[in-house]
């Protein structure tokens, strides 16, 4: 299969939405400070068809979580690590840096051909994986840390972690560390909390296994395959220093994200942006 031969299946697997205004309600409820706008949400992903089973859709909603504030452990209870407040939303840096995000993989219908274009331009993106993604796809993970990509955790099933409790966000993102140490070489230091979804307890546990929370600026909506020519307006309209651009390499035919990568990314390093990865740690 060539570049321009890119698979145009449906998507394998209808996305999982969040409940509406009621789920924002109770995300408050539980310490969670975020906002409802949008169209739709984040696509869950779906392992290949010899991994874990499919889980069963849910009706979709308009509404979407943003990626913005839960709070930190009380102080009258300090803990040994050191908490954020929120996810990181932009990153620091000198001059004209963004970086580029590609969530829930790798899926190797597509992520191949992202890391080739990233490759052919010798620019360095991050790649937040889920776990159930990453068994059948080690190789994957062993080409990103060949080529210097970073690899962050998105969680092992991409739940909405804050209708979690604190054992099973546990899991979800020790197993997929551990996933990840076995393919990539070394544990990862950033994490995504899917949908957006962060709380208390979500940066908690991701500070106690030594990740930090990167959010995202822009996001491309790519997921709802709006017409490659929108994903590369959506990006050169919110290109600016310090911006993290979402889009993502698996949850559904992605050809459209990685034709619009080949599009944007020589016009962002012809307009002199640097685009590479974060330093390690933020604090």
């Amino acid at each position: 299969m060539t570049k321009d031969q890119l698979p145009t299946s449906p998507l394998t697997r209808r996305r999982a939405l969040l409940a509406g205004v009621a789920a924002v309600g109770a995300a408050g409820s539980a310490g969670l400070l975020a906002t409802v706008t949008g169209n739709g949400d984040e696509p869950v992903r779906a392992a290949p068809a010899a991994g874990p089973q499919a889980r069963p859709a849910l009706k979709p909603s308009s509404y979407r979580l943003q990626p913005l504030t839960g709070y930190a452990p009380p102080r009258a209870a300090p803990r040994p690590t050191l908490v954020r407040r929120e996810p990181l939303l932009r990153v620091p840096g000198r001059g004209r840096t963004m970086v580029l995000t590609f969530d829930d993989g790798p899926d190797p219908r597509y992520t191949p051909y992202i890391l080739d274009t990233l490759r052919e331009y010798d620019v360095r993106a991050m790649f937040f994986v889920c776990g159930e993604m990453v068994v059948d796809n080690k190789d994957l993970l062993a080409r990103m840390a060949e080529e210097g990509h970073v690899v962050g955790n998105h969680t092992w099933s991409h739940p909405l972690l804050t209708r979690l409790g604190h054992a099973r966000i546990r899991k979800e993102m020790e197993r997929t560390s551990d996933v990840i140490e076995a393919s990539y070489g070394e544990r990862p230091v950033w994490f995504r909390a899917p949908y957006g979804a962060w709380n208390r307890a979500t940066f908690r546990i991701g500070a106690e296994l030594g990740m930090e929370p990167l959010a995202w600026t822009v996001d491309t909506l790519d997921w709802t395959a709006p017409g490659t020519r929108t994903i590369v307006d959506r990006v050169e309209n919110g290109a600016a220093p310090g911006v993290v651009i979402l889009s993502h390499d698996a949850g559904g035919d992605r050809s459209q994200s990685v034709r619009a990568l080949r599009t944007y990314l020589p016009q962002l390093l012809d307009a002199g942006y640097h685009v590479t990865v974060p330093a390690r740690r933020y604090r």
